[in-house]
């Protein structure tokens, strides 16, 4: 029935799909597998191709397919880097639209000569190419520019981020030569600013041949305003007043904007961004170490509309400041790792009240938190079995429903949450956890039920026992990313209880659990057929020989770290 149907259903099916099911769909039949490549098409999956010699053949077949988005590493001046760029340009350039050379050194004719043959180019990374600018004579021949113009006329993403050398005179000339310019990356470059207020107007004329100003990317904004809406000036030192003049800018209507760690910044420059720049639906203020319950409060004020935050080092952020988060209803990411003053309890009242519709949250990150509590919320009923009775605990209470909430179609369905509670996370599909050393069995049990999550760390959790990890094993059966590293409290037995429960698991780090022995790997090999990267490092209990014949039970597992296994004395290694 579904070989039937037209390519171009099936492939908008096929999209519907995580990345690992369409390339089990595609083994179906010859319809599928066309169906599902171009599915993998149109989600633009990076190729990473390194340059040798050796890639000539695997570029051939890639241009025959059609592929659009390519990464070239290795890339330097040698001939074989010559090759590769005129095969790639031979064969991938007419239907390019994607290109990625970050850390790489061409030399400016091949680099110019490649962009020519890319006609369709839509996003262009140059991180770290600092080759291209050390010399500050690229594009500066007007035939040859206006020539990369045509070829750039649709490029609307460009990545310039960790060029030490870029200047105002070598950024003017390439950011020229792209007019439908929508994203730009300027992190990590050495950006110059002002210490007084600039007076009369500024021009290309006044453009730096030797350093980067901010002045100069103020005169560029001003010029794109109207079509520029994402900008990453990530490392850069960016001051408060220079962000403030930033937001001002007329008719500049930012979504995206990206501040990690610019320690300078101030609430109150954080506060007047919100303001001005209402239409912001992602911002990274990672990093910027003056900020505080402050700065939290002012996004959620000015900021309706965001879906992606990312606050990761925020040491000043209390449990204060996260009450704000529970007006952002359309949060769809969440990064708050290495936030060390936040216990959870006012996070879940944020994100997960029963009162109100939670937010669309797909990722949280909560990575080392180290205040972060296994206490649930609790009541206070006679039935709580709560020694005390005053203390309000992160995630609801366990239900006997939920132990049996899989085992057929008499069970009692799942109950809701009688408080806020994590729980109501139901579109959840990341969720890291790691060293956040005060969580237990009992508190994951309780909020670990997320049918949909993928995605999984509970690395450097001392306290995770086998109880925890069967009832993990219970409450997320959708894994396919788990890393369980240095959970030295975790057994065969455990194992071999949770296996059954991940048949989509493909990576799997193990490493320095050290009670595991050979039968983990039976139990893993025997349940989880779909294992392609199995890291059991530095676990005494496991032998080399263990881990040859775990290779040749699943041939497919083309990974697999083993380093210093089987009590191997790091003292003599190292």
């Amino acid at each position: 029935m579904a070989d039937s149907l037209p390519l171009e259903i099936l492939t908008y099916i096929l999209s519907f799909l995580p990345l690992s099911d369409q390339k089990e769909a595609s083994l179906v039949s010859r319809a599928w597998y066309c169906a599902a490549r171009n599915a993998l098409r149109e989600m633009n999956v990076r190729y990473n191709i390194p340059v040798s010699s050796a890639s000539l053949p695997a570029i051939e077949s890639l241009g025959l397919r059609g592929i659009s988005c390519i990464s070239l590493t290795n890339l330097d001046g040698s001939p074989a880097s010559q090759q590769v760029l005129q095969s790639v340009a031979h064969h991938l350039g007419p239907h390019l639209q994607s290109l990625c050379l970050g850390g790489g050194s061409p030399t400016e004719a091949s680099f110019v000569a490649l962009i020519l043959s890319c006609p369709g180019l839509r996003s262009l990374d140059l991180s770290g190419c600092n080759s291209l600018f050390a010399s500050g004579m690229l594009l500066a021949q007007p035939e040859m520019a206006e020539r990369v113009r045509q070829a750039l006329s649709d490029l609307r993403e460009l990545s310039l981020a960790g060029l030490r050398d870029l200047a105002d005179l070598s950024f003017n000339r390439l950011s020229c030569c792209a007019p439908s310019l929508e994203r730009l990356s300027l992190a990590y470059c050495h950006l110059t600013f002002e210490v007084g207020p600039a007076r009369g107007s500024v021009g290309p004329q006044d453009s730096s041949a030797s350093q980067l100003s901010f002045r100069n990317l103020l005169r560029f904004l001003k010029e794109r305003a109207g079509r520029l809406h994402a900008l990453d000036l990530s490392g850069t030192g960016l001051p408060p007043g220079a962000l403030q003049a930033l937001g001002q800018v007329a008719g500049l209507q930012l979504q995206e904007l990206s501040l990690h760690s610019c320690r300078d910044l101030s609430t109150e420059a954080v506060a007047t961004l919100c303001r001005l720049q209402p239409d912001l639906t992602s911002l990274d203020l990672s990093g910027c170490s003056e900020l505080a319950d402050g700065a939290l409060l002012a996004v959620s004020r000015g900021l309706r509309h965001l879906q992606h935050l990312r606050l990761r080092k925020l040491q000043r952020l209390t449990d204060a400041g996260c009450t704000a988060l529970g007006a952002l209803h359309e949060l769809q990411s969440l990064d708050m790792a290495e936030c060390c003053l936040v216990s959870g309890r006012e996070l879940a009242q944020a994100l997960g009240s029963v009162q109100g519709a939670p937010p669309p949250l797909a990722s949280l990150s909560l990575a080392y938190c180290s205040s972060l509590k296994s206490l649930s919320w609790n009541t206070g009923g006679p039935n709580s079995g709560e020694r005390n009775p005053r203390s309000r605990r992160l995630f609801p209470q366990p239900h006997p429903e939920l132990e049996h909430q899989t085992l057929g179609p008499n069970a009692s369905p799942s109950p809701q949450p009688q408080g806020p509670s994590l729980l109501m996370l139901r579109a959840l599909q990341e969720l890291d956890l790691t060293a956040c050393s005060k969580l237990t069995d009992a508190s994951l049990a309780k909020v670990l039920q997320f049918p949909q999550l993928r995605h999984l760390s509970l690395s450097l959790l001392p306290a995770l026992t086998d109880k925890g990890l069967v009832a993990v094993a219970r409450g997320c059966p959708s894994l396919e990313h788990l890393a369980l590293s240095h959970c030295g409290l975790l057994s065969d037995e455990g194992w071999a209880q949770a296996a059954s429960s991940w048949p989509r698991l493909q990576h799997l780090n193990l490493s320095s659990c050290s009670q595991l022995t050979e039968q983990t790997l039976d139990s893993i090999g025997q349940a989880c057929k779909q294992i392609q990267m199995l890291d059991v490092a530095m676990c005494p209990g496991i032998s080399m020989a263990a881990v040859r014949r775990f290779q040749a039970q699943l041939p497919q597992a083309t990974c697999i770290q083993s380093r210093f296994v089987g009590g191997a004395d790091l003292t003599l290694t190292l």
